[in-house]
Order: C-alpha cells, then sequence, then structure tokens
C-alpha cells in the first residue's frame, strides 16, 4: 500500500448511523425550503349576496381540503396559500370558484361576490290537453268534475246529511239521539207532541227548505238579468226573492223544475212588486 494515501475506515454500524442523520437533515432543509415557498395564513372575508340570505354557505379549500362556512353575516375564516382554489358554495346562490392569486393573499380582508341561483325550466306543452299554465283557460278547456263522495264511489255516497233542524226534528219525533236513557228515548216523542216541539220544529223544517229553493233560484239568475230584465236593484233582489218564495204558486214551479214558467212567473211578480214598492 502506498504510504501518499491515508485510507479512514468506519465501523459499519458507524456508517448506517451516519446516513441516517445526513437524511434527516436534508429532508428538514427540503421541509423548510417548501414551506418559505409555499406560506399559509388564514385569510378572512365575507360572501356578499344582495337580497340573499348570506347564513350558512359553504367555503372549501379545495386544494388543502380544509373548510369553513359564514355567519348570520356572511363572514369566514380559512387557512389558504398561493395557488389555492377556494369554492363557495349554496342552494340558493351560484357556486363561486375563486384561485388564491397573490393579490389576493396579501389582502387582509376579501369579499366575495355571489350571484342569486334562478331554476329556469324550458317551456313545457302538456298534451293530450295542450294545456297553457293559464288556470282560468284551462279549467275551461278541461271537463273536470268535482270530487264528491259520489265520484270516489264511498259506500252511502247517496244518502243526504241531515241539517241541525233535521237532526232536531228528528230527536224529537223518534228519540233516536239521546240514547244514553231508554226510559227518555220512549217518553220525549209523547212530550214534544203535547208540548207542540215537533209541530214548531217540522215548520223550521220546512221554512229551511223554501229557503234553500229560493237561494238556488237566486243563485241561477245572474245579477244583469234582475236589473235588465225583471228591473229589480240589485240590493233590493233579496227582499223581492222573498216576496216570490211566500207565493205557493213559486214553490210549485221550483218542484216541476220547468225554467221557462218559472221565468214567467218571476216577470209577473217583479212588475207586481216595483208597482207594490213604486219602483217604475
Amino acid at each position: 500500500m502506498s504510504s501518499n494515501c491515508l485510507i479512514f475506515w468506519l465501523p459499519k454500524a458507524k456508517t448506517s448511523w451516519l446516513n441516517w442523520k445526513i437524511s434527516c437533515f436534508l429532508c428538514f432543509t427540503l421541509t423548510v425550503s417548501f414551506s418559505q415557498q409555499n406560506p399559509t395564513k388564514i385569510v378572512n372575508g365575507r360572501v356578499d349576496a344582495a337580497g340573499e340570505d348570506v347564513t350558512g354557505i359553504a367555503v372549501q379549500n379545495i386544494s388543502s381540503e380544509k373548510a369553513a362556512i359564514t355567519n348570520f353575516e356572511g363572514k369566514f375564516s380559512i387557512e389558504v396559500a398561493v395557488g389555492d382554489t377556494l369554492v363557495f358554495s349554496a342552494v340558493q346562490l351560484r357556486r363561486k370558484t375563486l384561485p388564491v392569486s397573490k393579490e389576493i393573499y396579501q389582502l387582509s380582508f376579501v369579499i366575495v361576490p355571489m350571484q342569486p341561483f334562478v331554476n329556469e325550466l324550458r317551456e313545457v306543452v302538456v298534451q293530450p290537453y295542450n294545456l297553457t299554465g293559464n288556470l282560468g283557460t284551462d279549467m275551461q278547456q278541461l271537463n273536470v268534475k268535482p270530487v264528491t263522495a259520489e265520484s270516489l264511489g264511498l259506500p252511502n255516497a247517496e244518502a243526504k246529511i241531515p241539517t241541525q233542524s233535521e237532526r232536531q226534528l228528528q230527536e224529537a219525533a223518534t228519540g233516536m239521539y239521546t240514547l244514553r236513557n231508554p226510559l227518555r228515548v220512549g217518553l220525549n216523542p209523547i212530550i214534544n207532541a203535547i208540548s207542540g216541539r215537533t209541530k214548531m220544529l217540522k215548520k223550521r223544517v220546512a221554512l229551511e227548505k223554501k229557503s234553500a229553493q229560493t237561494l238556488a233560484v237566486q243563485n241561477a239568475i245572474i245579477d244583469s238579468l234582475f236589473l235588465a230584465e225583471l228591473k229589480i236593484p240589485k240590493d233590493r233582489i233579496n227582499d223581492f226573492m222573498y216576496y216570490c218564495e211566500v207565493d205557493q204558486q213559486f214553490q210549485s214551479l221550483v218542484r216541476l223544475e220547468d225554467e221557462l214558467k218559472l221565468w214567467e212567473f218571476l216577470m209577473y211578480k217583479s212588475k207586481l212588486y216595483r208597482e207594490n214598492n213604486g219602483l217604475d
């Protein structure tokens, strides 16, 4: 071996320890260098959406996978670095993407404008009815039957619901609505007949039926016919119909359902009513 050559010999264990130490130093150096090149900081900001609720808007840093939400004033705080991308999203607002540039990173406070989200539907024509969307027009075109117990095919659909007076009359005459005391049920019809309650209720039921028939006729005639043909002022229509109701012939014509004869009767009675009340 040459005398001019110096050879340093290290044990194998010491060599491994030295390599590990050098590797740790290099990793630390690279980490510090990288952090110096891409520093992070907390950015404060506010979402501005005129007229819209800015509470609970999601703020996501899709680069670092960090997130935050806005408070009731639309303010938020989130950690960012230059080159990151922030995404703002809410149901009522259009999605907003904000790249973090050097200029934005250097700002102390960021204002993020957002626009309302409007879900615009394309025009749709419903077939086969050719509906226009105008409820008044579409209802005239369609032959829609009212939803009733009969149309639904429910049991006892044709059964007539008694009025309060009819129920009271039925109770007075038969006692069927007072089943708590059997003895009272047996005596009720007799007591009501003697006291005249049953007779009074029968008259009330008859009057209610007359009034219901009169109201049905009145509703079938538009106000313009009362004014133009019958020459009855609008504020006297109810009084005129009561004037007709007390006539027995009116009730007979209503039961016959002869519209022509009923109209002739109304024309005749309107002339008498105007004469009696000085309306001509």
